[in-house]
């Protein structure tokens, strides 16, 4: 029995859904999820995979930024790596999705710790030019070995469950989508462990945490890794839902986006990450429909293209400027307010 909010058990305190309200919502979610590929066309479908693929790798970097205070801006290159494992193996090998999908996470995630060795010494902005530089040298790589196809990169053929050619969005969608939930519920659980909260306690203060005893190199190097398991299997995705990988596929401007979705989502928070990857995936797409139903000619739209991208700019600065801490932060503000309704203040 509960005496108001109080937990009476570690049990009750750890548990990652702890109300009735909590378990329900979880339900109608996944129902929407299974009903929604039902009734959406392609060009949905096609936006839920791209949002789910955005939605991983973002909850990724999210565990090195947001909870470990180790800014990166690698997270394109990570994903990079994964999506060319993926393409060689399924092009060389031809082995199961499942397995190249699990190779294209441990390579990012070897590359993720190589990348990680210098968060000893450097952080902040240092750290950030450091993780640039990988991926100035994954682009190298990716564009002049043999085995990644060169600037010609891969094409690959679809991925197979027992047979069935998962060929189209709609198909894509139920490897993708749940793939992303289970990723979510992992990083979501990761933070009621011993490691989660080391890694909290190393981006709140980095030199109590090694005082308490907490070693640091080995819990940055851990939080690199898993930081791009998740870009690595993401980028493997990415491979199979666009099944052409070159090495213009994950330039610099892709890893700034999703430190801006983390960052506009809310920081330190798997709702934030979700959230920040919903917008930042959005809206360029609803920016891209405004722009489209103006009257103009093509040569006019040309022109009016990279007006998108300021507005998108200016929509994420005038975001950070009113709400710094991310759309997460406004999600519990309606929280509480619908909670003390209608005996608000």
């Amino acid at each position: 029995m509960r005496i108001g909010a109080a937990k009476q058990s570690y049990v009750d305190d750890a548990a990652l859904f702890d109300t009735r309200t909590q378990r329900i919502w979880l339900g109608l979610a996944a129902l929407a999820l299974c009903a929604f590929p039902l009734a959406a066309n392609e060009y949905w479908l096609y936006l839920a995979c791209l949002i789910a693929i955005n939605v991983a790798s973002a909850c990724g970097l999210n565990i090195l930024t947001g909870y470990t205070g180790l800014v990166s801006l690698g997270q394109a290159a990570f994903m990079g790596l994964g999506a060319y494992t993926v393409a060689v193996m399924e092009t060389r090998l031809g082995t199961p999705f499942a397995l190249n999908l699990l190779a294209a996470g441990l390579v990012a995630m070897l590359g993720g710790v190589v990348v990680g060795i210098p968060s000893l010494r450097v952080k902040g902005l240092y750290l950030a030019i450091s993780t640039i530089a990988a991926s100035v040298l994954a682009h190298f790589l990716f564009a002049n070995l043999k085995l990644t196809g060169g600037t010609a990169g891969l094409s690959l053929p679809p991925a197979r469950f027992f047979g069935l050619s998962l060929d189209t969005s709609f198909r894509l969608y139920w490897l993708i989508v749940p793939l992303a939930v289970l990723m979510l519920l992992g990083a979501a659980n990761l933070f009621r462990t011993r490691i989660g909260r080391a890694f909290i306690a190393i981006r709140d203060r980095d030199i109590s945490a090694e005082v308490l005893g907490i070693p640091l190199l080995r819990y940055k190097l851990m939080s690199f890794g898993l930081s791009s398991f998740y870009a690595g299997v993401a980028g493997g995705l990415w491979a199979y839902f666009f099944r052409v990988v070159t090495p213009e596929s994950f330039p610099l401007i892709m890893s700034i986006f999703f430190l801006a979705a983390i960052i506009v989502g809310g920081m330190g928070s798997i709702l934030g990450c979700i959230l920040g990857a919903v917008f930042m995936t959005l809206v360029p797409e609803l920016l891209k429909l405004v722009v489209g139903w103006l009257p103009m000619s093509a040569n006019a739209t040309l022109v009016l293209s990279p007006v998108r991208t300021i507005v998108f700019g200016a929509l994420i600065i005038g975001f950070l400027i009113f709400e710094p801490h991310g759309l997460a932060e406004m999600w519990r503000r309606v929280r509480r307010y619908f909670h003390l309704w209608p005996f608000r203040t």
